[in-house]
């Protein structure tokens, strides 16, 4: 359903006070750590529950601050208001449409062999989500910021292909710690080549992606993307400890996510509008933005691997619980049976321990309680983006949120 533009700005997720929420963790501590919805030192309240609460929710009570004049609010009215929101894929089709030539032609060498490693991940199948939130950002904030155009900058594209290097070079690697033998549908480049050729395989990507980003020119942006390299070193260790404590085990689990996932995109939205805007404020948006779709990107995904089938994922169910990660579900069905505790502390390790677990998990309200809490990452996502200016990639960004919730792979 189209929403009209001159409301997403009001758009605040106070309005969800109403809603009760129960037994799920997302710690006031979390908001000034930067790993909740809502970041910064605005007051806050808590939600109320019908049932005893282990942790809390919280939301700001103060609007955003709009970003682009009041007098541009009236002159934009017929243009957005009566519209349906861009289809996101659409609308960056063209942007992306050399994207996999193009890193093909950072990753050429003369070896057959590393090229063809380096080759199999990029082979157009993938679903681009992340260089295409990257696109459609830097073109929202290109017209927010009054720039000659609304064409990308060749640095904006740069970082586009940028952020698609890096997540694959990170699959690469994942695939190897995790002795994964499917991705995509296909078999992994370890379970092809080997562990030792798929480490350096993931290297070779990540040096080709570095020297683009160095010839972006710009330290600021090198700064804002390195740290994302190392976000997802520091995810993949946290990944592999656990707490005993429950709330430190769903900050744990949230930091992580944000490390592993949410950094990349948060960040590579960052870079783009550091190109074009100066304003730190702009900065901030995009990042918020990055950062809270990609948290609910990842909360879906840890549904879908308790709620899809293996074929439609493209890799095994219960992949997640076989290698003894306790991911959203999980930890909010412990709330409920108390038995998967000990489970939890030794990684699902004992006989038995996966299938109980997962019978847990679809007896118990986690699957809801973790989509209900992407939601609300997905609405703070909103109430960030509707501070641009408005734009049909504005739109399309606002309805990716949606799309974020609704996808079954």
């Amino acid at each position: 359903m189209a929403v009209p533009w001159r409301h997403c700005w009001r758009w605040s997720i106070t309005n969800c006070t109403k809603t009760r929420l129960s037994n799920y963790a997302v710690f006031s501590t979390l908001s000034s750590r930067g790993l909740g919805p809502i970041a910064g030192g605005a007051q806050q309240e808590v939600l109320p529950s019908t049932h005893p609460v282990n942790f809390k929710y919280t939301f700001p009570r103060h609007k955003p601050r709009q970003l682009w004049p009041a007098s541009q609010l009236r002159c934009c009215k017929k243009i957005h208001s009566d519209t349906k929101l861009k289809d996101p894929f659409s609308l960056a089709q063209k942007d992306l449409a050399h994207l996999y030539d193009d890193i093909k032609k950072e990753l050429y060498v003369s070896g057959a062999e590393l090229r063809s490693l380096c080759d199999y991940y990029f082979d157009g199948k993938g679903k681009a989500f992340r260089p295409m939130i990257v696109v459609l950002m830097a073109r929202a904030l290109n017209i927010h910021s009054n720039s000659k155009g609304t064409d990308l900058l060749p640095g904006q594209r740069s970082v586009a292909m940028i952020s698609e290097m890096i997540h694959t070079a990170s699959l690469v690697h994942d695939d190897v710690i995790d002795g994964s033998d499917q991705r995509r549908g296909k078999s992994t480049i370890n379970d092809m080549w080997g562990e030792r050729k798929a480490i350096l395989a993931g290297d070779f990507i990540l040096s080709a992606a570095s020297m683009a980003l160095a010839r972006i020119g710009n330290t600021t942006v090198v700064s804002v993307l390195s740290q994302v390299i190392e976000d997802l070193v520091r995810g993949e260790f946290m990944q592999m400890g656990s707490k005993e404590n429950e709330n430190e085990r769903f900050k744990h689990y949230l930091d992580k996510t944000f490390k592993k996932t949410a950094s990349l995109i948060a960040n590579s939205c960052r870079a783009v509008s550091i190109l074009v805007n100066s304003d730190p404020e702009v900065h901030e948006i995009a990042f918020q933005y990055g950062k809270n779709v990609g948290i609910a990107f990842q909360l879906v995904d840890d549904v879908l691997d308790f709620t899809a089938c293996a074929a439609h994922l493209g890799k095994p169910s219960a992949a997640d619980l076989k290698l003894g990660l306790a991911t959203g579900p999980v930890l909010f069905a412990c709330q409920q049976f108390p038995e998967l505790h000990s489970m939890i502390m030794r990684r699902f390790s004992s006989q038995g321990d996966v299938e109980r677990a997962w019978q847990y998990v679809l007896e118990s309200d986690g699957v809801e309680q973790t989509s209900y809490l992407a939601r609300h990452y997905c609405d703070e996502a909103v109430r960030q983006v509707s501070r641009l200016r408005p734009s049909p990639e504005r739109d399309a960004l606002i309805r990716l949120t949606e799309m974020v919730l609704t996808r079954d792979k």
